[in-house]
């Protein structure tokens, strides 16, 4: 893993530990996020993991490295395949540029340590 690349399991842990003295502080804020969160994910005309791969796409192409190690893990959660990490990240790429470019190669090495000791991915 080099320098630029961040540890997504590690990543996710610090920001979620950071987390909770808005938990503690901002119950009913960060309630109504999670409530938003579950209603947007809930699976209607689209599916949950058809839900997650449109976030991880946005959060590509607005630079999240939180949001990236979050989405990718629920969907190795969901049992996406690469090829379809692959399609959404060329989508996000198309829309976001160069610069989506830079964090869908983020998501891919996400994608790598989420998978890692997995059969097949």
């Amino acid at each position: 893993m080099s320098a630029q690349t961040p540890d997504y399991a590690q990543l996710t842990a610090d920001i979620s530990a950071h987390l909770k003295p808005l938990r503690t502080d901002t119950p009913a804020v960060m309630k109504a996020f999670g409530d938003l969160g579950k209603a947007a994910l809930t699976p209607g005309a689209l599916d949950e993991k058809t839900k997650e791969l449109i976030a991880l796409a946005i959060g590509v192409t607005q630079r999240c490295d939180g949001c990236i190690g979050f989405h990718v893990k629920a969907l190795v959660r969901q049992g996406a395949t690469k090829a379809e990490l692959e399609e959404t990240l060329g989508v996000a790429t198309y829309m976001g540029g160069g610069p989506a470019l830079m964090y869908a190669a983020n998501a891919l090495a996400a994608w790598d340590q989420f998978t890692a000791g997995q059969a097949s991915a």
